[in-house]
């Protein structure tokens, strides 16, 4: 029975975390080629493959992928704040499209 319990606890975590994803549609290019396409709820991809996100909470978000880490920050309008650290710790603001 305790398994059960156990499962059931893990898969309202994990379905929690994915409930808190309200990533918008974004469009982002960053210094040194990094491209960056979030879907609405996600998925996001960098250089058209799809990255881990993090949740931090339902505005901050990190998504990592071959190096690179794309912080993805929503403000209270709706837009998004996007950034990257790169390989060798290359880092800066990306310009959303």
């Amino acid at each position: 029975m305790k398994s059960h319990v156990l499962i059931f606890a893990a898969f309202g975590v994990a379905f929690a975390g994915e409930a808190a994803a309200k990533i918008p549609l974004v469009n982002a290019t960053c210094p040194t080629g990094i491209e960056v396409h979030a879907d609405e709820g996600g998925p996001v991809y960098i250089n058209g493959k799809e990255g881990k996100l993090k949740v931090f909470n339902e505005n901050y978000y990190e998504i990592k992928d071959g190096g690179v880490t794309i912080s993805l920050s929503i403000n209270p309008d709706g837009s998004a704040d996007v950034s990257y650290t790169g390989k060798g710790g290359a880092n800066g603001v990306c310009a959303v499209n």
